[in-house]
């Protein structure tokens, strides 16, 4: 069993079956009670705390400052009643699968597979096109003389997997660092913009008489809250991503449900403070399109300020704290579904300081040729966010099936709401997704086709060869086994 990709496991007699298993996860463990609560927190921020910075400003050139703002609360809404719901799940199932394992027990191998094929779009083609952001920003401050193109794309790839092969707590403590610097840039951005605040700057976009229901606030009606449901997602895009750090945490059935309620109460903040700073300091009409929405908005109509010139440089930090955290989450979402058989299993390897060391370096090569090759980080991100919703509605859902079915199941931690929360991540998600063809069509399709290859590869191949002793495979089992007693 020289590369961990013989069937001896479904086939070893029975004298040493056991010791092939041992065998196999052996060289498939992460490092355990690596993060605390605290840096659990921070990842959780530093998934999302780039969408702060830009991205989400687009938003008003969909559905002006009302229409935004509507589609922020009810993004809001949704990922609350999803990190409420993820809560529970996290704490039943504490392991690396995170949506791909909440799934496998409520759905099967098809809906397991579903979700963490999902879960992969978001977390490999999320870092690519923050990749190039990154590029754009380090040519923009003129840093070293450098211009955005394939050797800064390929430094930061090299330098963050460097990082996380290293390890998973010096990473964590790492991407903590990153995202404190960026959170505290956004309070000062917020001190600096406030100052020159005017709430008749808030609703200056042009209204389109045309639209249904349109005004002042909603200058392209009713129809563009929806349009705006992507963008508002930029605010919290990600969070939902700190499960996949349960196998590495510390006491993760107390500490995972905390850090998750943590990090999603920082991100309210963040994201009320920065919208209506930001749109009142300068005018939704002047940030609408802006690549770096916060800098403009301190610049006014006078240049660059020191102030100005801070909030760039704090971006870039930003951008490279959720660039780094996003690689962690790819990396141990493809662990989880390798080391079950779903994906070749050599991708589940681990090295001497327990890393995941081809989970980490073959994503990252994808994401590197990605960016050099596309080039269209706004494009990539579509993709990205296609692919989160379709996994939201899915771990929506499976905690509704759970709660139904397995009434009786040890729950450390409740949701609060019960299913009425999921059945409302549920239904926020499935319209989300719908957005996004509103937005990019040709980005949802590219989605589509990629789940279609991975759909192909799935029944055709992996599914008859899952091995059955991976943790989220066992505690399927587990309920299949308890199903069958009781009906006996």
């Amino acid at each position: 069993m020289a590369d961990g990709t013989d069937t001896d496991l479904r086939t070893a007699p029975s004298a040493s079956a056991k010791d092939a298993q041992d065998d196999y996860l052996h060289r498939r463990t992460l490092r355990r009670g690596s993060a605390g609560w605290l840096l659990l927190t921070g990842l959780g921020v530093a998934y999302v705390v780039s969408g702060d910075f830009s991205g989400w400003n687009i938003g008003l050139s969909k559905g002006g400052f009302g229409g935004l703002a509507a589609a922020t609360v009810l993004m809001g809404i949704m990922y609350a009643c999803l990190v409420f719901s993820l809560a529970e799940l996290s704490a039943i199932l504490p392991t690396a699968g995170g949506g791909y394992g909440f799934a496998r027990r409520a759905l099967g191998t098809w809906g397991g597979f579903l979700t963490g094929t999902a879960i992969l779009i978001e977390y490999i083609l999320a870092p690519a096109a923050i990749s190039l952001f990154i590029g754009d920003y380090v040519e923009s401050l003129g840093l070293f003389g450098l211009t955005s193109g394939w050797p800064v794309y390929l430094a930061c790839f090299a330098v963050f997997i460097g990082i996380h092969l290293w390890g998973v707590g010096e990473a964590l403590r790492f991407s903590l660092v990153v995202t404190a610097i960026a959170v505290a840039a956004l309070l000062v951005f917020a001190i600096g913009a406030f100052t020159d605040f005017d709430a008749s700057r808030l609703n200056d976009i042009p209204v389109d008489a045309t639209a249904l229901g349109s005004s002042s606030w909603l200058p392209f009606g009713v129809l563009g809250i929806w349009a705006a449901f992507p963008f508002g997602m930029w605010f919290f895009l990600g969070v939902e991503g700190v499960p996949l750090a349960a196998e590495e945490a510390k006491d993760p059935v107390r500490s995972m449900p905390r850090a998750l309620a943590i990090s999603l109460s920082i991100l309210v903040l963040l994201a009320v403070v920065t919208f209506f700073a930001a749109t009142g300091a300068h005018g939704s009409a002047a940030i609408k399109d802006a690549g770096n929405p916060l800098v403009v908005a301190l610049q006014g109509d006078d240049g660059p300020t020191a102030l100005s010139r801070f909030v760039n440089y704090a971006g870039l930090a930003g951008l490279v704290a959720s660039f780094f955290s996003l690689i962690f989450a790819g990396s141990r979402q493809l662990f989880a579904l390798s080391r079950a058989g779903y994906l070749p299993r050599f991708l589940s390897l681990t090295s001497r300081r327990k890393s995941p060391y081809l989970g980490l370096l073959i994503p990252g090569a994808i994401g590197f040729a990605l960016a050099a090759w596309s080039g269209n980080g706004g494009r990539m991100l579509n993709v990205a966010v296609f692919g989160a919703t379709i996994s939201y509605a899915l771990m929506a859902l499976s905690h509704l099936v759970l709660r139904r079915r397995e009434p009786g199941l040890e729950r450390p931690y409740r949701t609060p709401g019960g299913v009425l929360t999921s059945s409302v991540a549920l239904v926020l998600a499935l319209f989300a997704l719908v957005a996004t063809f509103l937005v990019d069509k040709d980005a949802a399709f590219i989605a589509l086709g990629v789940y279609a290859i991975a759909l192909a590869y799935f029944a055709f191949y992996s599914r008859h060869r899952l091995v059955a002793h991976a943790p989220e495979e066992e505690f399927a089992a587990l309920a299949a086994a308890e199903a069958e007693l009781a009906r006996d």
